[in-house]
């Protein structure tokens, strides 16, 4: 794999009362393996797996597509700044790699547009069509083809998100083909049960702490689903009566 370990230093930390400093995964956990093809971070909403893959991604030196920043009535100075805290092993130096999230594709595809009004044969690279012309779900499948064939280290912010469950199946086979192939590495933030499932994938939960790794089976992802689809009736019964 190119990244072999992550460190993260909490004794460099600039304080501990602002997000993300504040989190216990990140105070109590120093050191993540990543010696697996794939890689996934499963936790509850707010858990910090997010904020620990964005932060893999500057600190890796790969662009994050995004507009410019929104006003908020509060700023965080410290939000955007883990990153600096962490340490990565490589196995023969740094790779190149992609970023993936959900709300931030839309602006790669803008951006695609303006590309191909320039030079049209950018688009042979999605499929010879243009992303904006496809579903949400269509353009990430085109997106996903194309960007994984090539080496490196690539990060996924829930991709699940827009995708159906054929889908997720579609973009599972991708991961796991190119993983296989040896020159694709992937960590994954992710709530999908289907993409949870890729057989040989390391899975760190960040309901623990320190974080720690997990049994597919033991993930709550797969045993809630699993539990309602075995007992639907009762679920749906149970939440009537509330």
């Amino acid at each position: 794999m190119h990244l072999q370990h992550l460190h993260i230093d909490p004794d460099r930390f600039p304080n501990r009362d602002h997000y993300p400093f504040n989190l216990p995964v990140f105070t109590h956990t120093r050191h993540l393996a990543l010696t697996q093809g794939v890689t996934f971070f499963v936790g509850d909403n707010g858990a910090g797996k997010s904020t620990l893959l964005k932060a893999l991604a500057h600190r890796s030196r790969i662009h994050i597509w995004r507009d410019e920043e929104t006003l908020r009535c509060e700023r965080n100075p410290f939000a955007e700044t883990l990153y600096r805290f962490l340490t990565l092993e490589w196995r023969n130096g740094p790779v190149p790699g992609s970023y993936f999230d959900s709300e931030l594709s839309r602006n790669f595809a803008q951006y695609l547009e303006e590309w191909a009004s320039a030079d049209p044969d950018i688009l042979d690279y999605f499929g010879g069509h243009s992303l904006l012309t496809q579903s949400h779900g269509q353009s990430l499948l085109s997106f996903f083809n194309s960007r994984y064939r090539f080496k490196g280290l690539h990060l996924l912010d829930e991709p699940e998100t827009a995708l159906s469950p054929s889908s997720q199946l579609a973009l599972l086979k991708i991961i796991q083909r190119q993983a296989a192939a040896g020159h694709a590495q992937f960590v994954i933030a992710s709530h999908s049960p289907i993409l949870l499932a890729c057989p040989g994938a390391k899975i760190y939960s960040f309901d623990r702490v320190p974080v720690a790794s997990i049994d597919y089976e033991a993930t709550e992802h797969y045993r809630v689903y699993r539990d309602f689809l075995s007992n639907r009736t009762k679920y749906l019964e149970e939440m009537t009566d509330e």
